[in-house]
């Protein structure tokens, strides 16, 4: 029934989104703590994950961004 539903919808809109990047769905992992080891390092590794996590985020908004002035 949903998947009916979402036909009907999808037709009613004359729109087909293309699919969502596999890569905006990836969750960055946490540095790894390991025992004994400076804790700069670990707040430097964990700035690295961050920072990659939010060139996601802004790849991940590109491509909505884009999506949406198409439709338009």
């Amino acid at each position: 029934m949903r998947t009916a539903a979402t036909q009907t919808g999808t037709a009613q809109a004359r729109v087909t989104l293309p699919a969502y990047p596999d890569d905006c769905r990836v969750k960055e992992a946490h540095a790894a703590l390991v025992v004994g080891s400076e804790v700069r390092s670990v707040l430097k590794r964990e700035r690295l994950a961050l920072d990659r996590q939010n060139s996601r985020t802004d790849r991940c908004a590109g491509f909505y961004d884009n999506i949406s002035k198409t439709i338009q």
